[in-house]
């Protein structure tokens, strides 16, 4: 099975995700728990930008489709093809919501990363208001960078949503303490 989490910036992804493998892990699943964007030499340079000032849009769309291409080749499709269960925080989805949010066409990046992405079995959109994932971004030490502003937060929320009523997707309000989004999770799997 193949999960991705998704959702704008203070919704709690890396939290939930961690969450879902320990839950998966205790009932005796091997899990694969990655993020997007990577560890690799692509994904740095993703992660390095959001501080020190991001690429031009053309090269950040670009360097998330090599993270991607990689990431699928060396990790996703490998642990699905031994029967893992691959659970990601983040992954073609963010790409559709903060570049659409940067001027590209959310649909056409959808269709380039399906040419070699393979579909979630389940989306997971944790959903939240802009101004309480602010706050929550505020709250952890952290200072807002240039993809966790609010009108770029807004448009991007617009996006996630905008895929809700696809077949595969739940929408989980994460309003809620990170116990209670991890049980309405749980719920939504089952």
């Amino acid at each position: 099975m193949f999960i991705v989490i998704e959702g704008i910036d203070g919704t709690g992804k890396s939290t939930q995700a961690r969450k879902l493998a320990e839950h998966f892990t205790a009932d005796g699943r091997e899990v694969v728990l990655s993020r997007e964007p990577t560890d690799g030499p692509w994904g740095a340079l993703l992660r390095n930008s959001a501080e020190t000032g991001r690429l031009s849009p053309e090269e950040e769309l670009e360097t998330f489709l090599k993270d991607r291409r990689q990431h699928v080749e060396q990790l996703i499709a490998p642990a699905l093809e031994a029967g893992k269960l691959v659970i990601l925080d983040r992954y073609y989805f963010s790409t559709m919501a903060y570049q659409g949010a940067r001027g590209f066409d959310p649909q056409k990046i959808r269709e380039d990363n399906e040419l070699f992405a393979p579909v979630p079995d389940i989306l997971l959109i944790l959903d939240l208001d802009v101004d309480t994932a602010l706050t929550r971004i505020g709250s952890r030490g952290d200072t807002a960078n240039e993809f966790e502003q609010r009108a770029n937060l807004e448009r991007c929320r617009e996006i996630f949503l905008s895929v809700k009523d696809e077949p595969f997707a739940r929408v989980i309000d994460a309003t809620a303490s990170a116990e209670d989004v991890a049980k309405a999770i749980i719920a939504a799997l089952a």
